[in-house]
């Protein structure tokens, strides 16, 4: 399958507050996502034929989508999950000046 390219942002759903920073962390300094925001949510979900009912925590991450396959590597590398949610989504408009922001924090040159 083809990777979409240009901006997006690449959500990600942990178990403790503790792995969501050290995944952060660890993408930033790798230079895979310029930024990464944390949330606790709740959810709601089927696995393995039962519903689940959890505190959890999601990462929002802003990346540059030709990126996505050396993210998720990353991600799998040090998430707990036997199946993480890892989703990317595009970034429809951003203002320019982000957008470039963007492409100074991440290892590849992105125009």
């Amino acid at each position: 399958m083809q990777q979409p390219a240009g901006y997006g942002v690449v959500l990600v759903t942990v178990a403790t507050e503790e792995e969501a920073k050290t995944i952060a962390q660890a993408v930033v300094e790798a230079k895979l996502a310029a930024a990464v925001g944390l949330s606790p949510v709740y959810s709601i979900y089927r696995w393995q034929g039962e519903i689940h009912k959890k505190h959890e925590w999601q990462l929002v991450m802003k990346s540059n989508l030709a990126l996505f396959p050396t993210l998720e590597a990353k991600i799998r590398e040090l998430h707990s999950y036997q199946l993480p949610e890892i989703i990317a989504l595009p970034i429809v408009n951003a203002s320019p000046a982000y957008q470039q922001w963007i492409d100074e924090q991440l290892q590849i040159e992105c125009s």
